[in-house]
């Protein structure tokens, strides 16, 4: 196993190419069970039909953990909508259409999302009638079972020379209701600081799936709150800003 083609790194993360193989490495440390979690999720996707890469291995090289996958060559939506500015629009149309049909699957064996954010919501920064108030909103949330990414983003979404888009990274993979995903991509882009991107995203998925903005709104306070435990200062600030934003009836 080659280890000299780095095509990305993240936090605690280097990816390699090996041929057709991606090896994503873990850093010292990181979590086993986080680790054969997230290669878990992604093979219960696998199941669901949806066009990602296929595992083909979990394992250790030198000592640290790995995750073998298909390599898949192409550009991120990220990325092309850098080169391309002019057809940004369009891009951001294509983006939306792949998360509305990752919506259409279901796999009953992943986690649920409103366990996940129950727990994040009671380990956040916050009061205790804050938190209360939250998880009593998180209970009268309507419960869905819709495949949800947890971090679906441009740079998560790889496109080939034939225009197939393969989504990738699955390590927030749940099923849940698909306007708390939405409301987690729409805060993610905020988080980028492209607020402009952001709305445009929430009107095309509202308009797309014929669902009412207040109803994917009503989400960010619940999101913003789970997703404030990671991350660094400055993110759990502008997170934890949004857990007041939203009025609710």
């Amino acid at each position: 196993m080659k280890l000299d083609c780095v095509i990305a790194e993240r936090t605690a993360k280097t990816i390699y190419r090996d041929g057709d193989t991606c090896i994503k490495m873990f850093a010292d440390g990181y979590s086993k069970a986080d680790i054969l979690n997230e290669a878990l999720n992604q093979a219960r996707v696998e199941e669901t039909g949806l066009t990602i890469p296929r595992i083909s291995a979990v394992t250790t090289v030198d000592g640290k953990w790995a995750i073998l996958s298909d390599y898949i060559a192409g550009k991120t939506l990220a990325q092309l909508m850098e080169e391309d500015p002019d057809h940004r629009d369009a891009w951001l149309e294509r983006f939306v259409e792949l998360q509305l049909v990752m919506h259409t699957k279901t796999n009953p064996d992943l986690n649920r999302l409103t366990d996940k954010l129950k727990r994040r919501i009671c380990e956040a920064e916050i009061d205790a009638v804050t938190r209360y108030d939250l998880l009593t909103r998180l209970e009268g949330m309507p419960v869905h079972h819709k495949l949800c990414h947890g971090d679906f983003n441009p740079s998560n979404v790889i496109l080939t020379d034939d225009g197939t888009a393969y989504i990738l990274d699955w390590a927030h993979a749940a099923q849940g209701n698909a306007s708390a995903d939405a409301a987690r991509t729409y805060l993610l882009f905020r988080l980028e600081g492209d607020q402009e991107s952001a709305e445009k995203y929430l009107e095309l998925f509202c308009e797309k799936s014929r669902t009412e903005k207040r109803y994917v709104q009503n989400w960010m306070p619940l999101v913003a709150a789970a997703e404030s435990v990671k991350g660094d200062e400055k993110e759990r600030e502008f997170l934890l800003s949004w857990i007041g934003v939203v009025d609710y009836e």
